[in-house]
């Protein structure tokens, strides 16, 4: 049995949010079968649980904020992406801010967070999202879709009109019955551009971005000293995000998801486009990780 999974310790780390530049700690806990993914906001009088679903996105600006009765949580799209690449169905995860901890700007400090605490296989048959019929949402010139396909794959593709940006591949497609998340993917940092800087800070964002979580670039060049992590890092980045935004399901997609200058907004409503339409997708669970069309390596989704 392809089994569901958590993981065997709780851990912690602290940091501060990308946005509200708030120092917040960050405890993982691990939670029973059927759990899902939730989010606790500890801080307040009476903690808040907040389970991710699409239909809890509720603000979608430069990052994917769940919202219940008023109560938020943001930035989630890093956090969640890694808990896909790494296949963990039930977790509980407190926060003592609003916003989820920027660590490096990628997915890869909490992939080594869950590593470290360890991945516990579970009783029960973990449950995947089959895509039967294509679904797509534009606006504008921008889109997302969902189409059969017996495995998962991402692909994506930008449109910066950057000398740093035009250096590198604006359009990439993964197979992660093939390719490697951890190693292709979860290093890939989110990047911004000076220009957008004063902008951003009079509406209260990207308070806590610096130099050590973001790649940043003025008109010309990437700023950081250490450059690109990858040689294709911003469209990497960009699959990050939406492999994150699409756990918001609850699910892993047995599916291939294309996006075109496509972000989080785009992303969610392509999730509820996708619900609305029941018979295009359907709920299935595999006997055997064998008969799984998903890659698993020394017990790791998408090692």
């Amino acid at each position: 049995m392809l089994s569901q999974r958590t993981i065997k310790k709780v851990i912690e780390t602290a940091g501060v949010g990308l946005h509200s530049g708030k120092k917040v700690s960050m405890r993982l806990r691990p939670a029973a079968v059927n759990t899902g993914i939730v989010f606790r906001r500890i801080d307040l009088e009476s903690p808040v649980d907040i389970k991710v679903s699409p239909n809890a996105v509720g603000e979608t600006v430069l990052s994917t904020t769940l919202i219940k009765d008023g109560v938020k949580v943001s930035t989630v799209e890093h956090l969640l992406s890694a808990l896909a690449g790494l296949g963990i169905d039930n977790i509980y995860i407190d926060l003592t801010a609003t916003e989820v901890p920027i660590l490096d700007g990628s997915s890869a400090p909490f992939v080594y967070l869950i590593l470290s605490a360890g991945i516990e296989e579970q009783t029960v048959a973990k449950q995947f999202m089959r895509i039967k019929e294509t679904v797509t949402y534009s606006n504008g010139d921008s889109w997302a879709s969902l189409e059969p396909y017996d495995g998962f794959s991402a692909s994506f593709q930008i449109d910066f009109n950057h000398p740093a940006v035009n250096d590198t591949k604006q359009t990439m497609k993964l197979d992660f019955c093939e390719d490697s998340y951890v190693s292709e993917i979860s290093r890939a940092r989110t990047f911004g551009f000076m220009r957008d800087v004063e902008f951003l800070r009079k509406r209260n964002l990207g308070l806590g971005g610096s130099l050590d979580n973001a790649v940043v670039l003025d008109e010309y060049k990437v700023l950081n000293s250490s450059g690109l992590r990858y040689k294709d890092e911003f469209v990497k980045h960009k699959i990050l995000d939406a492999i994150g935004d699409l756990y918001t399901l609850g699910f892993g997609i047995i599916g291939a998801f294309h996006g075109h200058k496509s972000g989080h907004a785009i992303n969610n409503l392509l999730l509820r486009e996708l619900l609305a339409h029941e018979n295009a997708w359907e709920i299935v669970k595999f006997d055997q990780q064998s008969d799984a069309p998903v890659k698993y390596l020394d017990g790791l989704a998408w090692a």
